[in-house]
C-alpha cells in the first residue's frame, strides 16, 4: 500500500482483510479500465507521492482519506461502493472530517458490543471510568460521573497554568463566548481550533471502526459524543500544548492567521505522532477489553 502523509499506513482496523487508511491529496481519484487510480498533481512539501499516476489497491484498503485540491470521479465512487470501501472528504492533515459515506465493510462486531455496553447503566459507568483513568493517569475509587467529571476539571486547570508557565505565555482561564468566537484571547482561540481539528481526528478514527458517534460513555448529549470521548483522551498530551504553541507564534508575528497556524500545528502533531492509529487502537481496546 502506498505511504500516507498520516502515519496511518500500519492502523490496525477491525476488518482483518485490509490493510489501513491511505491519505492522498491534490490530486484526482478516478476509474481506468476497471481500477481504481489516483493522477497527483504538483505536491506540496511533505506530501508522500511525487506527480503521476498511481493504481490504488482498491480491495486491500478500508478506507482512503482524500485531502484537499483533490477530485473523484463517479466511476471511482461506483468502484469504492462495489469494494466496500470507505471514502473520507478530510482538512490537510486529517484536520477537519467533512463526510464519510458509509461503505464500510459490513461487519458490525464492534458497534454491537458498543451499544450493549451503553445500553447498561453498570457497563457505561465502567468504561467511562476506564476513560478517565486514561485520561488521568491513575484509576480513581469515585463512581459518580460528576465527581469525576470535577476531578478532571480540576486537573486540567492545573495542565492549563503548567503548560502556559512552561511555553511562555499569559493565560487568564478558559472562556469561550459561542457568539463572539473572535473576541477570546490567542490563547482561547487556538485552543478553539486545535479542539476541533483532534474531534476530527476523533471522527475519523470512528467512521473507521464502524462504531456509534452518538453513544458516548463520558459525553451523553452531543450528537458525536463518542467522538469528543476519544478526542478528550488527547486534551493534555497534544491539544493544549499545541495550542499554547500557536498562540504564541502568532503572538510573536501578530500578521499569521492564529486558526491557519493552529490547524497547520495540530495537523503536524497528528502525523507525527500518529495519533489517529492510537486512536483505533483506544477505541477497539476501551469497547472489547472485558467485555465478555
Amino acid at each position: 500500500m502506498l505511504k500516507g502523509r498520516l502515519g496511518l499506513e500500519n492502523a490496525r482496523m477491525p476488518y482483518a482483510d485490509r490493510a489501513g487508511l491511505l491519505y492522498l491529496a491534490r490530486g484526482a481519484l478516478s476509474a481506468r479500465n476497471g481500477t481504481l487510480t489516483f493522477q497527483q498533481g504538483p505536491p506540496d512539501p511533505g506530501d508522500a507521492l511525487d506527480e503521476g499516476n498511481y493504481d490504488i489497491p482498491l480491495q486491500g484498503v478500508s478506507m482512503i482519506l482524500l485531502g484537499p485540491g483533490s477530485t473523484v470521479s463517479h466511476d471511482a465512487l461506483r468502484l469504492l461502493a462495489r469494494a466496500r470501501t470507505a471514502l473520507a472528504a478530510v482538512g490537510e492533515d486529517g484536520v477537519r472530517l467533512y463526510t464519510a459515506p458509509p461503505l464500510i465493510p459490513d461487519h458490525t462486531g464492534l458497534a454491537r458490543l458498543q451499544a450493549r455496553l451503553w445500553a447498561d447503566d453498570d457497563l457505561r459507568l465502567m468504561l467511562a471510568r476506564r476513560l478517565y483513568a486514561w485520561r488521568l493517569g491513575e484509576v480513581l475509587p469515585h463512581r459518580d460521573l460528576n465527581v469525576l467529571r470535577g476531578i478532571e476539571g480540576a486537573r486540567m486547570k492545573e495542565s492549563y497554568a503548567l503548560m502556559a508557565r512552561q511555553i511562555g505565555i499569559t493565560w487568564k482561564g478558559r472562556r469561550y463566548d459561542r457568539s463572539r468566537p473572535n473576541a477570546a484571547d490567542l490563547p482561547n482561540q487556538a485552543l478553539n481550533h486545535a479542539a476541533s481539528a483532534v474531534e476530527a481526528a476523533a471522527a475519523i478514527a470512528v467512521s473507521a471502526t464502524a462504531t456509534i458517534p452518538q453513544l458516548g460513555f463520558i459525553h451523553e448529549d452531543p450528537g458525536q459524543a463518542f467522538v469528543l470521548d476519544i478526542a478528550d483522551l488527547y486534551r493534555a498530551e497534544l491539544t493544549i500544548p499545541v495550542a499554547f504553541k500557536a498562540a504564541r507564534h502568532v503572538q510573536k508575528h501578530p500578521g499569521d492567521n492564529i486558526e491557519r497556524v493552529t490547524r497547520r500545528k495540530t495537523g503536524q502533531a497528528l502525523a507525527r505522532e500518529k495519533i489517529i492509529p492510537a486512536m483505533i487502537d483506544r477505541i477497539k481496546a476501551l469497547i472489547a477489553e472485558d467485555s465478555g
